[in-house]
Formats: structure tokens, sequence, C-alpha cells
């Protein structure tokens, strides 16, 4: 099993940058940001671009995978996310990976910016995204006329890590729908907005389905449970992290300083 800590980059992008060092340097396999425009306006937070803020880790990083959990792709053109992914790619050394969701909230991150908030036609544009992601990835020639995009072109460079970087579907438990798409790709985290989710909990949601080879499980740790127990589960990559509130930056400093809960 793996280890991944998640951060919202949600303070001073300085500090975010020492806090995925640290988890490299106390032993974290993995650094993950989360992606937003605004989020809780109510909050008046500062709200950071994660891309920007992985690259400056990655140079001053070795080991650590870096990415995001997760992007909504409907709300990014799909030719300037794959550049700033394959450039993290470049200067990790091939290290970068994609985490995808739909993204939340529907307003403060979409609609008040004229992007589509229904689920469904950010579904639909996440879908046909993803295909285009994965030939920009790869450097491929692409003549793309679809719903949502249209498309000749070919980036280069292709990434380092080939055929191309991991893409993690993420998800609402308990919607299937996720899940179908998180098959299509390299792997799936799920996620619950009322309670963590149990290695249980987990282990029942995926009984029964076929999972590609090399396919990964993610999961955030719920507290009252072991890493074995998660493990035991299927789980391949588990991830802690903090929730945005009260003195959050220094708790998760501690957290991650202590190193992963082996």
């Amino acid at each position: 099993m793996r280890f991944a800590v998640s951060i919202p980059p949600f303070t001073d992008p300085k500090v975010i940058v020492d806090l995925g060092v640290l988890a490299e340097e106390s032993g974290w396999d993995g650094v993950l940001l989360w992606d937003h425009v605004q989020w809780d306006t109510h909050l008046e937070l500062d709200v950071h671009d994660p891309w920007a803020m992985l690259s400056a880790v990655a140079v001053r990083t070795e080991r650590v995978l870096l990415g995001t959990g997760v992007t909504p792709v409907s709300r990014r053109r799909p030719q300037i996310l794959a550049k700033q992914i394959v450039t993290l790619d470049h200067l990790s050394g091939g290290r970068a990976m994609l985490g995808v969701g739909l993204g939340e909230p529907s307003d403060a991150d979409f609609g008040v910016f004229g992007d589509p908030e229904d689920y469904a036609t950010r579904a639909s544009m996440t879908d046909e995204a993803l295909g285009l992601l994965d030939a920009m990835f790869r450097g491929d020639a692409i003549v793309h006329h679809g719903e949502h995009y249209d498309v000749e072109a070919q980036l280069r460079p292709a990434a380092v890590q080939q055929p191309r970087p991991r893409v993690i579907i993420a998800g609402t438990h308990p919607r299937r729908k996720p899940l179908d798409r998180a098959l299509r790709w390299d792997g799936f985290l799920p996620i619950s907005y009322t309670s963590f989710l149990t290695p249980d909990d987990l282990a029942a949601f995926l009984d029964g389905v076929d999972t590609p080879d090399g396919w990964e499980l993610w999961a955030a740790r719920a507290p009252g449970h072991s890493a074995a127990d998660f493990e035991a589960a299927g789980v391949a990559w588990l991830v802690d992290g903090a929730w945005p509130q009260g003195d959050w930056v220094n708790e998760l400093r501690d957290r991650i300083g202590a190193g992963p809960p082996r």
C-alpha cells in the first residue's frame, strides 16, 4: 500500500509547497492538491492554482507522485490542462497524475462563470475531454469533432510517462456511474460528503466488480481503521488530509511530519 496526503490550497502558496516537500521528507508517496476556483464563498478563502504549486513541489522533490484530488475537467480547456500536466510530468521526471471529478460547488465554481451547472452536461464534457487528454498526453495527432470540443492538433512534447500519466476518477458513494467511468481509466477514489467510508463500505461497493490489470483503488483514511484494514479491502492508495477550518494548516503539518499511518 502507498500513502498520499491531500492538501487544500487555501493558504499562502509557499506554505502549501513546503507541506508538499515535507510529505516527501516524511515518507509519504504522493501529494494531492484540491482544484477549485472559489469553493465556499462564505469562508472568503484565498484559493490558489494547484498546478502552479505542484510544479514548485516538483523541483524540490524527487520521489512523490504529484497530482490533484480532484480536477473538474469540464471547466478547463483540454489543451491547456494537457499542457499543465505534461509540463509537470517533465519537471518531475514522470511523477504527474490527474484526479478527475465533476466538481463542487456547482454555483461558485461553475455557474457564476457561465459554465454548466448540471451534472449531466458536465459528465458528458468530462468523458469527451478525457479522450482528448489521453491523446494529448501521448503526443498523438488528433482530429476530433465532438459534441463539446473541436480539435485538429498534435501537442508536443508527449508526457514522460508512457503511455501517459495515470488518470484516477473520483465519485460520490454510492453512485455507480463514476465507478463505471473509473473502470475505463486507471483507478477510483470514492468520496462521501456525509461520513467516512470504512473498509467494509469499500469492499461491499466493489464486490463483484471486475477491475482491469493495474487498476487502483484509492480511499480517504477513516478514523478507527488501520492501514492494514484498508489494504485488506483492496485499497492501493490511502489518502489523509484536512478540512480547511480552524488551525488546519498546523494540524496538517503535524500529521504530515509524523509520516503515513503504516
